[in-house]
């Protein structure tokens, strides 16, 4: 073992999209500060950021009808779907200030112009749409979003699913041409590689085992060299866990006390994927539909054409599964490993209260590839067998904790970061919208931690991203403003391709 403590101003651990961005802002607000990145695999974005992991939904409230809840008297609560789509807003600035610098070259390599589309069925469920499209089309985020219950319109719009849809149901659609698909897994590499030529030493297949605090109140971290065995000990002043679901258990190592009484729930994720290019060019828009009835918030099904590698395919889906692992290359013991006596009760209260998800989760480990096409079918109605293969996504680590809302053990289905007191270190935690809103996750971490410094970098903020510190829904011109400048610097403005 190795005695050598080299010290970093800066660890970020795991190399997914998260880190990327940190490091990424890191450089470009402190360029002189000391950088380290270690990750467990060969190389970067291998995990949740990977682009066959996620379904490459840029997302911004578009189309995903569970970021707008009905409330009591029937008006509809369109708060999250604003804060959401701010998010994603940010992260567009911050990638087109890159691509105007030639910081990054090509954005078309991870981002395309895509339109987003929600679709529901049942009376109950247009009547619903409707009132969400007029919500969200009297604010200037949503500009430009239609509405249509005419099956004709419809046919234009998503001809693969209207082919022999033979039920009378009423059926909807909104359409915005403005969504994208974005391939995190792309971006990613692409930030990892513009680090690299700013002298960031990123470690590959070193894997951090441990985490604790030294006497002079610096992060001292056990690295594993996965090649060789060697051990090295790295201090740091701060350190970021990126990890995804690896992120838990490093977070319980630290002991900070923000990171007790805090576990977490592992979901994988499956999609029917198609690669037929006669049904591939017969759709191109993102679908989004309502989520079953007791179905947890992150089984959505939607019908998403992706563009990866310069390929054209579908995606359908997602389809939970279960696995005790954090990581798709984690441990079977990761679970179990991560109940602790701080967080025992509060896992089991989580499971007491969650047993629909429970039930959920087996009835969907059970489905056979047919069971899960005749899903498939309630979107299109043609789809055979054989032109669809069951791809497994990434595994998510949905986190349970005690709030003063839900009680103990309460599920949470967002995107969570943990810091302590003293901002020296910070974890994420969570899943959904998670990499669409990585920059402003990553500005909230860096305001977190680095308190002192926010007044003397926030000119630089501002020249990166415009709206920072600003309500864009509030200001209509601003968004339009935002909107042409980052359509421009991304390649979006190109006509959107139509399907023949």
């Amino acid at each position: 073992m190795s005695n050598r403590q080299p010290t970093t101003d800066v660890i970020l651990i795991g190399a997914g999209v998260m880190s990327a961005t940190l490091g990424t802002l890191l450089k470009e607000l402190v360029p002189e500060w000391k950088i380290t990145v270690f990750e467990k695999l060969a190389s970067a974005g291998e995990e949740s950021s990977n682009e066959w992991n996620n379904a490459g939904t840029g997302h911004a409230a578009l189309c995903e009808l569970n970021y707008t809840t009905e409330k009591p008297d029937g008006s509809v609560d369109i708060s999250k779907a604003i804060s959401i789509n701010e998010q994603f807003q940010v992260s567009r600035q911050f990638w087109s200030y890159l691509a105007d610098r030639k910081l990054i070259s090509n954005p078309n390599d991870f981002i395309m112009p895509l339109p987003h589309m929600s679709f529901v069925q049942g009376e109950k469920n247009v009547s619903f749409l409707k009132k969400r499209f007029e919500a969200l089309s009297n604010n200037p985020l949503f500009q430009g979003m239609e509405f249509s219950d005419d099956p004709n319109k419809l046919k234009e719009w998503i001809p693969l699913m209207l082919e022999n849809r033979l039920s009378n149901e009423p059926i909807a659609a909104t359409k915005i041409d403005s969504g994208t698909d974005v391939n995190f897994g792309a971006l990613t590499r692409i930030l990892f590689d513009h680090l690299t030529s700013q002298n960031v030493g990123i470690k590959y297949k070193h894997q951090v085992d441990d985490i604790k605090r030294n006497r002079e109140g610096l992060w001292e971290l056990k690295v594993r060299n996965i090649d060789s065995g060697s051990v090295e000990r790295h201090t740091a002043k701060f350190v970021f866990i990126g990890g995804g679901g690896g992120s838990l258990p490093l977070l319980q190592k630290s002991g900070i006390p923000e990171g007790k009484n805090i576990g977490g729930f592992p979901v994988s994720g499956l999609f029917m994927v198609c690669t037929n290019p006669d049904i591939v060019e017969q759709h191109h828009a993102k679908v989004y539909g309502k989520a079953p009835v007791g179905a947890p918030p992150m089984s959505v099904p939607h019908l998403d054409t992706r563009f990866i590698d310069n390929k054209k395919s579908l995606l359908f889906g997602p389809f939970a599964g279960f696995s005790p692992k954090f990581l798709k290359t984690g441990s079977m013991f990761d679970l179990i490993g991560s109940v602790k006596p701080n967080n025992v009760m509060t896992m089991l209260a989580a499971g007491a209260k969650n047993m629909s998800l429970t039930k959920y989760l087996i009835q969907q480990v059970m489905l056979s590839k047919e069971k899960r096409m005749e899903e498939l079918r309630e979107f299109v109605p043609n789809a055979k067998s054989e032109d669809w293969d069951l791809l497994v996504a990434g595994q998510r680590v949905q986190v349970i904790k005690d709030t003063d809302a839900g009680g103990k053990g309460t599920l949470q289905f967002g995107t969570e970061v943990v810091s302590a007191a003293d901002g020296s270190i910070a974890a994420l935690l969570g899943a959904s919208p998670g990499a669409s809103t990585a920059v402003s996750v990553m500005l909230e971490v860096m305001k977190k931690c680095f308190p002192q410094h926010i007044k003397e970098w926030e000119a630089k903020i501002k020249e990166m991203i415009p709206s920072y510190g600003v309500s864009l829904a509030k200001n209509p011109e601003l968004i339009d403003e935002i909107h042409t400048s980052t359509a421009r610097a991304l390649g979006l403005n190109r006509e959107l391709q139509t399907v023949s």
